[in-house]
């Protein structure tokens, strides 16, 4: 019985001193036509491609989609990604990291038209192992 006591208790000390990989993320921001720099790349939000998402002020069945295509450039070489708001679970990788487009501004509202200037794009950047 003690050797099963002691197995359990080195069995629960290495387990708890087993080191956790944090998945690096950062959020960044960038308007259409314009660029950024994050973690040694570029990211340029060069268009948009798609926005049928509801509008805030309607219900709607479905949430809807905004498809934008992004530049992204490290080192003179670059590669187009498409992202889009839904299905959620789509992902894009380049350099060494995975892209996820969080969200896209402005919400779109009913009895108003955008300015396809004003759109910022929330992109998640994870670094991969």
């Amino acid at each position: 019985m003690r050797r099963v006591f002691t197995g359990l208790l080195l069995l629960a000390l290495t387990a708890a001193a087993a080191p956790v990989f944090a998945k690096r993320a950062q959020d960044v921001k960038v308007q259409i036509n314009k660029q950024i720099k994050a973690n040694g790349l570029t990211i340029e939000f060069v268009e948009l491609v798609e926005d049928s998402r509801c509008p805030v002020d309607v219900d709607c069945i479905w949430a809807g989609n905004a498809k934008i295509n992004v530049r992204v450039s490290k080192n003179g070489k670059s590669k187009l990604i498409e992202l889009n708001t839904m299905p959620e679970t789509v992902i894009a990788s380049y350099a060494g990291y995975k892209f996820k487009l969080k969200g896209l501004l402005p919400e779109l509202r009913s009895n108003a038209r955008v300015n396809r200037n004003a759109y910022v794009a929330s992109i998640e950047m994870t670094k991969m192992k």
